[in-house]
């Protein structure tokens, strides 16, 4: 398991993830939270190269707005 990042926002129906560095996981990566529980995919890379931020779709039962401030990891 690799650390993705941190839920900075959620915009839409989308949560913004910022990255630790340069690492990413690729676009369509699947997203857990700490318990391994499936938070979503990432479906955009953006922002600045040394460290971008992740745009990830929710699965059907994902609240996002309790998901600010939570870090997430890619399987």
């Amino acid at each position: 398991m690799e650390r993705a990042g941190d839920v900075v926002r959620t915009q839409g129906n989308v949560a913004v993830v910022r990255c630790d560095g340069e690492a990413h996981p690729d676009i369509g990566a699947a997203v857990v939270d700490e318990n391994l529980d499936g938070v979503g995919r990432v479906v955009d890379v953006f922002g600045p190269v040394a460290r971008p931020y992740l745009a990830v779709t929710p699965d059907d039962d994902v609240h996002l707005p309790l998901l600010v401030g939570q870090t997430l990891y890619v399987r």
